[in-house]
């Protein structure tokens, strides 16, 4: 049996949903257009080693505890954390100890899957030390660990468990596709699918080839800032730390928090980025702001950060679409970021697109609440764009409504991918946000949670 296939199999029994195929819950059939989104190979970068093991936290028997260690190189690191008010413990103590080593000197990362660990007072933030001091001791080096946690909110960890977890997962250590694969199946929660993508880039002032790779999990409570997820980003070049946070900043405004599946945002996200300098052994690359190869760099980390980000979307809960809500014509990004979102996490543009019903007046009606005081209503298109590369379907131009064909409206909403396209005619800047339909079965995910 192939790798792919084994792994399949082994989700099979934990899967909850099935992408567009209206499969009822506890479905353990992985539609297709999920499967081909489960790597059968990569390439890491240099230096790294992870695991992926079951602790026996989750009832399941699934796997639930990842490591990612980078043994002989101190990492550059950064992160960006949820701006809910209830912080979960493990996003408190990874805040701290990036602040106490200034982003540098990382030899770790340690996530639970099954136990948020959040909203679980002065004993929970004693657990999520005890990992990173686990960690610690796995690896040889004090204070270098960070620790991330997802799962039921308010109840405490068992502890018990992770320590040993921690323990046994040395000897499941490695740097093989399929050490990668186990470590991102241990992130998953309500995921149908592990969410692992590598892949390779250059540098214009470098000839060294650099690796990147990424894990995330999420499917529901995902909104800015930023989801119930967990994103970890690793790579093999030598960056000063306060220009990877400067550069993953900028990646997960356009990325991470360019997400949403149901507005609703969680106690526990972070997006962490590690880079060790293992493809220079050690060397420092990049030091300058001003350098064509940092520019590279933030731009090479905000497509990888894009692609990793809407797998989540792509596994929505009870999600039938991947819509892509693109702003045009904006006088500002931020305005253009504000009008994409509004759109993006409206429930009504949403159960329209679960319906297959071409109501543009409801993206209408969220674009004119938008709160940006510049547009102007004579001046606003809407069309949906096939993401077959078929004739765009215009719905209004220009502040007047077209006359809409319904049946190739019909044809257009049952694709699973589309584009909402908005141009606002106001200027020259745009982005994008990803987005899902909303459907009965996130209702019965969700209601059925904890049981």
């Amino acid at each position: 049996m192939s790798f792919l296939a084994s792994t399949r199999r082994s989700l099979g029994s934990s899967l909850a949903r099935a992408y567009s195929t209206k499969a009822p819950p506890g479905s353990s059939t992985l539609s297709p257009s999920k499967q081909k989104l489960i790597p059968t190979s990569g390439t890491y970068p240099k230096g790294f080693f992870v695991s992926g093991i079951c602790s026996t936290v989750k009832k399941s028997g699934a796997k639930d505890l990842a490591l990612i260690t980078s043994p002989s190189y101190p990492c550059a690191a950064a992160a960006v954390f949820t701006k809910n008010v209830f912080q979960a413990a493990p996003v408190v103590v990874s805040r701290e100890r990036l602040q106490d080593n200034s982003g540098k000197a990382i030899h770790g990362l340690v996530t639970n899957s099954g136990c948020a660990n959040a909203v679980t007072g002065a004993k929970g933030l004693e657990n999520a030390k005890e990992m990173q001091e686990a960690l610690d001791a796995l690896t040889g080096y004090a204070r270098s660990s960070l620790v991330m946690s997802t799962g039921v909110i308010g109840q405490h960890l068992n502890m018990e468990k992770i320590l040993k977890g921690i323990q046994d997962s040395k000897k499941h250590l490695g740097a093989d596709h399929e050490h990668w694969m186990d470590c991102a199946q241990a992130y998953m929660t309500t995921d149908t699918f592990p969410k692992l993508r590598s892949k390779t880039y250059h540098l214009p002032e470098s000839k060294v080839e650099y690796r990147i790779a990424g894990i995330t999990k999420g499917a529901g409570m995902i909104h800015p800032n930023m989801a119930t997820l967990l994103g970890t980003i690793v790579t093999d070049l030598g960056i000063e730390a306060s220009l990877l946070q400067y550069a993953l900043t900028h990646a997960v405004d356009r990325s991470f928090n360019a997400i949403s599946v149901d507005g609703d945002m969680s106690t526990n996200d972070t997006v962490a980025v590690l880079a060790n300098a293992g493809a220079t052994d050690g060397k420092m690359v990049i030091d300058k702001i001003a350098s064509k190869d940092f520019e590279a760099f933030k731009e090479n980390l905000t497509e990888f950060a894009q692609e990793l980000s809407q797998l989540v979307v792509r596994d929505g809960e009870g999600a039938t679409k991947f819509v892509k809500v693109a702003v045009e014509g904006a006088p500002s990004f931020e305005a253009a970021k504000t009008v994409a979102s509004t759109i993006a996490t409206s429930s009504l543009v949403k159960t329209a697109l679960y319906g297959q019903d071409a109501n543009w007046g409801r993206i209408l009606c969220a674009v004119g609440y938008s709160g940006v005081k510049e547009i102007d209503p004579k001046k606003v298109s809407v069309s949906f764009i096939p993401m077959d590369k078929s004739e765009p379907l215009k719905l209004l131009v220009n502040g007047e409504p077209e006359l809409v064909d319904e049946a190739r409206a019909s044809e257009i909403l049952k694709m699973e991918d589309l584009e909402i396209r908005v141009d606002l005619n106001l200027g020259t800047e745009k982005t994008a946000y990803w987005t899902c339909d909303l459907s009965h079965e996130y209702i019965t995910i969700n209601a059925d949670y904890r049981s």
